[in-house]
């Protein structure tokens, strides 16, 4: 039977598990895969949801509504904790897990469910860093006001294979940025109030993105803001954000990004993690910078108040 109904659909992906194959054996590693599953299929119906179906290393879910289906990711991301080793392993489980969110008109047929929900839900795993949840505006605003202060904005983001942007926001962890951040050196960092940008230099693209040009997704993909046409480079490779007062990069890759600051010899490398970026540095792309073959962009933090590098119209220009 076929029908037409209005449905919040989840895609939940764990990640970790080529190299958790590597350290714990295929036995061991399958245990805890299935086990991870298992699990989260088990919230899901905790939350009123049905599974659609498994999807290797993840899951794709359907509620009736997206206060269920955003109660069942942070549970989803809290249950990871519960999974330990495999028995007598003494080894650590090196699992993540990301989460995209939408709602929407959906068509179910035959078990399965198609429609715009879906894919963009599924495209939001292209987008998502470890342990994220990413939601549409649509979630965003069926949720209760105390539940919506949980969310940040990343502003409209181009998925790939939709035309018109979509505006996504970030569930926030139960740890929020206060007055200070630690940079990648451990060093505490005073937030400055004033407006900055970033300047981004590969090859003969030489951009600045602030404001409303914010976030930034660097990728091969023709649909990323700043685009790095090699085949290091995934699709959607890393994201900058402007958010409390930094610019931070997180890393969306299978290959990883890695970070130089000027100054400084030490590289620091992100698998699906996290860094704040100041001052001035180098960032690879797919491999190290110290690799010279390894696609690099060049990254500038500006402050506005002191530099006049262009009419605010220049800002994200393409």
């Amino acid at each position: 039977m076929t029908q037409i109904v209005e449905r919040s659909v989840l895609f939940a992906d764990l990640r970790g598990s080529t190299s958790m194959y590597e350290t714990l054996g295929n036995a061991d590693a399958t245990a805890v895969v299935t086990q991870s599953v298992a699990l989260l299929a088990q919230i899901v119906g905790h939350h009123g949801g049905r599974v659609v179906k498994t999807l290797g290393d993840g899951l794709m879910a359907m509620f009736d509504g997206p206060a269920q289906a955003v109660a069942a990711a942070v549970e989803l991301h809290e249950s990871l904790e519960r999974i330990g080793s495999p028995a007598g392993s003494g080894r650590s489980v090196p699992l993540k897990l990301q989460v995209g969110l939408a709602h929407g008109e959906v068509i179910e047929m035959s078990g399965d469910v198609f429609g715009d929900a879906v894919n963009v839900a599924a495209r939001l795993l292209d987008h998502a860093g470890d342990n994220e949840t990413l939601v549409t505006a649509v979630v965003l605003g069926a949720l209760p006001d105390l539940e919506q202060a949980r969310f940040r904005s990343l502003d409209r983001m181009q998925l790939r294979g939709r035309v018109e942007p979509v505006h996504v926001y970030l569930l926030e962890g139960s740890r929020r940025f206060g007055d200070t951040a630690t940079t990648a050196y451990g060093e505490m960092l005073v937030f400055s109030p004033e407006p900055e940008g970033i300047r981004l230099v590969w090859l003969d693209q030489n951009r600045i993105y602030a404001g409303p040009s914010l976030p930034v997704i660097l990728g091969r993909s023709p649909q990323a803001t700043y685009i790095i046409d090699d085949t290091r480079v995934s699709r959607s490779h890393a994201r900058i954000v402007w958010h409390g007062g930094t610019f931070q990069l997180t890393d969306l890759s299978y290959n990883g990004t890695y970070v130089r600051f000027d100054h400084d010899p030490e590289i620091i490398g992100l698998r699906r993690g996290s860094c704040t970026l100041h001052g001035s540095g180098t960032i690879g792309l797919g491999a190290p910078p110290s690799d010279p073959a390894s696609p690099c962009v060049r990254f500038e933090i500006l402050k506005f108040a002191d530099t006049h590098r262009g009419p605010p119209s220049e800002f994200g220009a393409r």
